[in-house]
């Protein structure tokens, strides 16, 4: 009886270790080689992550093709992907011995920043799928949604993620039910982790519901739509934009589902789901989604992947200019010779961006007003429509 009080009893002055003893989880005193290639490999992977997905967000950025609601809503899928990156890191950065110099506050955010990256691409693929489900019932290709409204909905999809993540460290965690702590994460309440878990769980069966109604419905009118070419090229492109999202779902719910059971059963079982032995290898799992969106763009998209050499061709031309960058006496001795009305031939190896104008050599250089920069327009892949 007097030990039921002891652990009903709120207690705030427990640190950390407190918590990882009562549950039995292990904290490591001392450096492995395990522990080195763990952190290696994580934060190799999440500074790759941050930087595919930061590419993806530029791409729709850039070219005006993407600027559309189902496009701003895959952005923002590559920011909660960006952010999960993110928090990957700090967790690389908090694991191992560093655990135990840990405040309580730093634990809570470290595992705040994964709930809020994890409910943020939830929230923003059932957006997807609610949008979708709006455009091709229809049978059009983009919705009539309006930006202002799309960055609400963006808005409180991150409103909503945030709230969700900073629901453990102030109201739902077992500093005052030291019976109800979870294995995997000691500080979180067990009930929270069920709650968590079947929420998303029951997200993932509402998507799938949707994007089933949905392909009944595109397969059903491709077998009584018209031959017209004009309307089968329609409803080729609706179709391509399916595939493409259904694979982002589809290894969005592959790659988290393994988590998700893992906390249901470390939340109905406790200790005895022997959660622990497995929970690395559901993070990794997880970790590996936020890396695979890119690719499937890259590799479903025509117009994303050329959007991306652009960049990328953009990026290493600018570096190649600025290490062949003239010398200041350089620059005075064409000026001296442009003012005498001569032509000086710049190579086209010398052509240089210079805040996304892109510079024709062999030009007069007689007045700078005869400059005439060339503009690249990213919306248009370098065409001219």
């Amino acid at each position: 009886m007097a030990s039921e009080i002891v652990t009903s009893t709120c207690n705030y002055s427990h640190d950390v270790v407190f918590f990882y003893n009562l549950v039995d989880k292990k904290i490591n005193t001392v450096w492995t080689k395990r522990d080195f290639v763990v952190i290696g490999l994580g934060l190799s992977v999440s500074v790759i992550v941050v930087l595919a997905n930061l590419l993806v967000m530029i791409a729709i950025f850039m070219n005006r093709r993407f600027h559309f609601p189902i496009y701003y809503l895959l952005g923002n899928m590559a920011a909660a992907d960006l952010f999960a990156g993110i928090a990957y890191a700090n967790l690389m950065l908090n694991t191992g011995p560093w655990t135990r110099i840990l405040s309580k506050e730093q634990w809570y955010i470290r595992g705040a920043l994964i709930d809020i990256s994890l409910t943020a691409s939830v929230a923003n693929l059932l957006a997807v799928a609610v949008e979708r489900h709006q455009t091709i019932i229809t049978m059009q290709l983009h919705s009539n949604m309006t930006k202002r409204r799309v960055l609400l909905l963006i808005a409180c999809i991150w409103a909503t993620a945030i709230v969700m993540g900073l629901v453990p460290s102030t109201l739902w965690n077992c500093e005052c039910d030291l019976n109800d702590c979870s294995s995997i994460a000691p500080l979180y309440s067990r009930h929270f982790l069920i709650f968590w878990a079947v929420l998303n769980l029951l997200a993932f069966l509402v998507m799938l519901a949707i994007y089933s109604r949905i392909y009944i419905y595109v397969k059903y009118h491709s077998q009584c739509t018209s031959q017209h070419t004009s309307e089968l090229q329609h409803n080729q492109t609706v179709v391509n934009l399916m595939k493409t999202i259904s694979l982002v779902l589809g290894t969005f719910v592959i790659c988290w589902t393994p988590g998700l059971i893992t906390l249901l059963l470390d939340g109905l079982m406790g200790k005895a789901s022997n959660a622990n032995s497995f929970e690395k290898y559901c993070l990794v799992i997880a970790e590996c989604n936020s890396l695979v969106n890119p690719i499937i763009y890259c590799l479903r998209d025509g117009e994303m992947r050329r959007t991306f050499k652009v960049i990328l061709c953009y990026l290493c031309r600018r570096e190649a200019c600025q290490r062949r960058e003239a010398s200041p006496l350089e620059i005075e001795r064409r000026l001296k010779e442009g003012s005498r009305g001569l032509l000086v031939p710049i190579s086209s190896t010398q052509m240089c961006y210079a805040g996304g104008t892109l510079w024709k050599g062999h030009q007069s250089i007689t007045s700078k007003m005869n400059r005439q920069p060339l503009i690249y327009s990213y919306g248009q892949s370098g065409d001219s429509n």
